[in-house]
This record gives structure tokens, sequence and C-alpha cells, in this order.
């Protein structure tokens, strides 16, 4: 009698996983992404990155019409690029991308008054604050890839990793309905206890320079202790905005590509938001609404898919009725301090 074979538990779990990446997969867009497609996603970044450090190589504070016209221009180029998509892979990936475009955008709006939060408790010169973004922003780029590669190759292989990162959403939507008042000051302390352990942290600034000379040994400049800052912010963001795309789409190149250029426009949209935080008061509501539902969208999407129309039509609502909310509180609070300014003593 021939022994019969038993597959071991991690066979035995591949195997799991490996049924529920099929069932998974038939439910978004499975691309054909060839090495061409990513090598042209890598160009376009690179001459956008050096057309925007090229705009910026004498250190200045924007104006509010620049930041505005530069924010436009990246979601320009944001919006280009999922038309390309469409003509390339049909309605279903664009969709996909616009859906992750949206969630990555809006995401990034308490990335920006994080960032507000570091620059003013660092105390960063304004003219400075766009080289150290610049940066920030690069490395951002070579996290994200990274993040989404794993996660997508996690998630293919074991497709109950989908309720662990909707769970994790979940939660992480609900603690954003609880924002702090201090938010940032955490990352700014552990930042520099980072770098300090590595080197000397000079408190002079030495220009836009990010490391300098003192007492004849090299240190860093207050400028790339705030670039350290940001890059330990960024990766906790990513933990929050990686696996909420990938809730809507499972091609890493649409994943990546939506962040890209959703972060891409970060540092023109930081200048134009950075102090305007009081008009946005039910933002982070928004954003928590957005998080719980794509947490609940993934954490079933095994055992059902909803639409991409209907996701992104759902995201697209509660933006929406955040933005409105929060302009019509911040006239109620205009109008209540004009009334108390002009109200007798």
């Amino acid at each position: 009698m021939s022994a019969v074979a038993y597959p071991g538990p991690v066979s035995l779990l591949s195997s799991i996983g490996a049924l529920g990446t099929e069932s998974a997969r038939n439910k978004f867009e499975d691309l054909e992404v060839g090495a061409t497609a990513w090598i042209v996603l890598a160009v376009a970044i690179a001459i956008l990155l050096a057309i925007d450090l090229v705009r910026h190589r004498e250190d200045h504070a924007p104006t509010p019409r620049e930041a505005m016209l530069e924010t436009l221009g990246w979601i320009a180029c944001g919006l280009s690029a999922s038309l390309v998509i469409w003509w390339v892979w049909g309605g279903g990936a664009f969709g996909e991308y616009i859906s992750g475009y949206l969630i990555e955008k809006s995401l990034s709006v308490d990335n920006v008054f994080v960032w507000s939060i570091i620059f003013s408790t660092m105390a960063i010169p304004l003219k400075y604050q766009h080289r150290v973004l610049f940066w920030g922003v690069f490395g951002a780029l070579v996290l994200r890839l990274i993040f989404i590669l794993v996660g997508s190759a996690l998630i293919n292989r074991f497709f109950w990793l989908l309720i662990v990162f909707g769970a994790f959403l979940i939660f992480t939507g609900i603690r954003i309905f609880l924002h702090r008042e201090d938010e940032g000051e955490g990352e700014t302390t552990a930042g520099l206890g980072l770098l300090e352990r590595v080197m000397p942290v000079s408190e002079q600034l030495d220009g836009h320079n990010f490391f300098t000379l003192e007492n004849g040994k090299r240190a860093a400049t207050p400028l790339f202790a705030a670039l350290v800052v940001v890059e330990v912010t960024d990766v906790i963001f990513a933990l929050d905005s990686v696996p909420a795309v990938l809730a809507v789409s499972k091609e890493p190149f649409i994943v990546f590509a939506s962040n890209a250029f959703a972060i891409l426009g970060l540092r023109a949209m930081y200048f134009l938001l950075a102090n305007a935080r009081e008009r946005f008061h039910y933002l982070s509501h928004g954003l928590g609404a957005i998080l719980v539902f794509v947490g609940i969208k993934m954490s079933v999407s095994h055992w059902y898919h909803l639409d991409t129309r209907i996701s992104l039509a759902v995201i697209v609502m509660l933006l929406a009725i955040a933005i409105i909310l929060s302009q019509q509180k911040a006239k109620q609070l205009g109008a209540d301090d004009a009334h108390r300014h002009h109200a007798p003593d």
C-alpha cells in the first residue's frame, strides 16, 4: 500500500492563499504591465522632479498664487496620467487609478498639516522648507514603492491578509476622528532622537545646506534634522495610505502610479494649505470615514467585490460632505468672531 502524502502547514497555508488570490484578483483589474510601462513611469516622474528642482533652485517663500498654480499643475499631471492609463488599459484600470489617487490625495492633506507643525516646532524658515520637502517627497516615492510591492506580494499569496489590513484601516479611521492638538510633535522627538544617535546635530542653520562643520566635525543642520522627521512621518502615513489604496486595486503599477502622482504635488499643496487647518474642521472626520469605508471594503473583498464606480462615488461624496461642512463651520466661526468684535463692552 502506497503512503499518502499530507501537505505540511506551510504548503497548506500557501494553497489556501493561492485559492483566495485567484478569487480576489478576478474581481480587480489584472493588467499585463511590462518593463516598458515601469520605465516610462519612472522617466516621467524623474522629469517632473527635475523640472520642479530647477524651478525652485533659488530659495524663496512661495506666494499663495504660485502655490495655487503649482497645485493645479500637479493635479493636471495626475489627471493626464489617468487618461493615459484609460487609453492603454481601459476604463476599469482608469477607475482604480482615480480611486487610489483621490484616497492618497485626501489622506495627504493630514500629512501637510503635520509638516506645518514640524516646521513650526523646529523653526525652519519658510524659504528653506521647499528644499526639505523636495527630498522628503523623493524619499517617500522610494518608500511607497517598497511598501506597495511587499504589500501586493503578501496579499497575492495570503488572501486573509485582506482582513488584517482592512481591520487596521477601520481602527485607523476611527483613530483619525480623535486628532490631537500636538500631532507631529511626537514624530519630531523620535526623528531627532534617531538622528542624534548617528551624528551630531547643529543648532544653527548653514544656509540651505543639510550638513556643516562644527568645531572641526561634520554635523547635521536643522534642515537635515527636519528632513529625517519628515521621512519618519511619511513612514507612519504610508502605513495608512498604502493599504487604503490596495483596497481599491491589486495591481502594483496602478497603486504606485496613483500614489506617486498624488504625493508629487504635496509640496505645492503644503504651501497652499499649511496655515488653513482651521478652515477644514471636519476634514479629519471625512478622512476617518473614508478609511473605515475602504477598510470594510477590503475586509470583505474576498467574498464580495464592490464596483469601482460605486467606491469612487462614495469617496467623492464623503470628501464633498467634509469640505462643505468645514466651510460652513469656518463661516460660522468667522461670523461669531465678527459679532464679538463689534459687540458693545
